[in-house]
Parts: structure tokens; C-alpha cells; sequence
């Protein structure tokens, strides 16, 4: 549906790098499969489900980890996908503030409240953004003392 491609097309990149990761966090290069009538593929040591039945899995598709952002550019792993979005330091600092704002206030960012953000950002950019002066500007203003 076009309409949730517009969402998607932004959130999806980062998922799509997040993917060369396991649930622990290791590097995989492939999926985990279980698969009973596979009995030529190689398997993992046997492991307990949750059901606490023994399982064991094979190695099944590799991870594609590639992906496009929204503008375009493409990225091969997360490394990549770091250093496309490092290279707009406002972008990432617009949104630890976002996040900051309402973490500290309870409320999300409004309409009538961007000039104050950007003019925080215009403060911090001295810094390289960083989250202590963001911290700093952001507990400084009325955005923070009065919401």
C-alpha cells in the first residue's frame, strides 16, 4: 500500500542493516532454520526451546544486510548505513532531542515547538551537538521549564 511505503521506506533501511545481528547480538552471515526432514543439511548441537523440548537447527539463507535510504543511497552492512547518516550530525541531534524532550518532559515535540528546537540545535552546533550541551540548552529553555 502507498500509504504505508511513505513510513516504511524511512524505518526499513535500519532493519534491513540490524539483520547481519542474531538476538544476542552476534554477527551472522546466515539464518537459523529448523527443519525435521532436512537430515542432509548440517545442524547446530542440540538446544532447548522454550516448550523446553529439544530442537536443533540448520543453516538456511544468507542475511542480505544491504538496503537504500530514503534519498537513495545505498549501504552494504550497519557500518555503512552509520556513516551515511553521521553525515548530517543536525539530522541525528534533531532527533536525540526529540527523544530527550520527551523523556524529560513527558510530551512530544508540537508544531509551535521546532523554532525553539532548531534555535537549541543553532546553540549546539558549537559543540558538534553534543548530548551534554544538548542536555544543557534543552533544561535551560522554556520548552523544558514550561511544558
Amino acid at each position: 500500500v502507498e500509504s504505508c511505503n511513505a513510513c516504511h521506506a524511512k524505518i526499513d533501511p535500519a532493519g534491513f542493516a540490524l539483520e547481519q545481528f542474531d538476538i544476542l547480538g552476534g554477527q551472522r552471515e546466515q539464518y537459523r532454520a529448523i527443519d525435521h526432514e532436512a537430515k542432509d543439511k548440517p545442524t547446530s548441537p542440540p538446544g532447548f526451546g522454550k516448550n523446553g523440548q529439544p530442537f536443533t537447527f540448520h543453516l538456511a539463507q544468507p542475511v542480505d544486510h544491504s538496503g537504500d535510504l530514503w534519498d537513495g543511497r545505498k549501504f552494504s552492512d550497519v557500518r555503512e548505513l552509520k556513516q551515511l547518516l553521521l553525515s548530517d550530525e543536525r539530522l541525528i541531534a534533531r532527533n536525540v532531542l526529540r527523544q530527550l524532550l520527551v523523556y524529560s518532559t513527558g510530551a512530544a515535540e508540537r508544531f509551535g515547538d521546532r523554532a525553539r528546537v532548531e534555535a537549541i540545535l543553532d546553540r549546539s552546533a558549537k559543540s558538534q551537538y553534543g548530548v551534554r550541551t544538548l542536555i544543557h540548552e534543552l533544561v535551560q529553555s522554556t520548552l523544558f521549564r514550561h511544558k
